[in-house]
């Protein structure tokens, strides 16, 4: 993967693709990228692709794992700019989810291929909850969805 053909200011974008190459290339799957940094496979995956900052050791571990240009260690410590295109609600309470899905959206899906194939989650036959979780820092909001998996038809 290493060449000289590489530019040496890599975008976040410019390597999320080398990364996404490198994966398939190896045949790796996001769980076994996580373990082998020591992270979690939605927080991997939303790094990988540009919405998190890794710490150093985790962005050197990871461009030795996928044998990527040096270049690309600066650019998955910088800090993300999270923006996406769709029109967003106002109300601080939806916002926050609307973020969430920008954020971690893409990784959901990734992670939702790899584990039940080329579909989606119903958001018809879906149950949520949302609850209290006490919590020293404060309390936290859970969010607990189920959607029942629907496979996409070939045609």
């Amino acid at each position: 993967m290493k060449d000289a053909l590489i530019p040496q200011d890599l975008t976040k974008d410019d390597v999320a693709a080398l990364i996404l190459a490198a994966k398939k290339r190896a045949g790796l799957s996001w769980e076994g990228i996580a373990k082998e940094i020591g992270m979690s496979p939605v927080w991997t995956h939303s790094a990988c692709v540009g919405m998190n900052a890794m710490p150093p050791a985790k962005a050197k571990a990871l461009v030795a794992l996928l044998d990527l240009p040096a270049e690309a260690e600066e650019a998955l410590i910088e800090s993300p700019t999270k923006v996406w295109s769709q029109t967003v609600p106002t109300d601080p309470c939806i916002y926050r989810l609307y973020e969430i899905v920008g954020v971690y959206g893409p990784t959901i899906k990734a992670l939702i291929h790899e584990e039940f194939g080329d579909g989606i989650m119903s958001a018809i036959d879906f149950d949520m909850e949302v609850t209290r979780v006490p919590h020293e820092k404060g309390d936290r909001v859970k969010i607990e969805m189920s959607g029942k998996y629907l496979g996409y038809n070939a045609w």
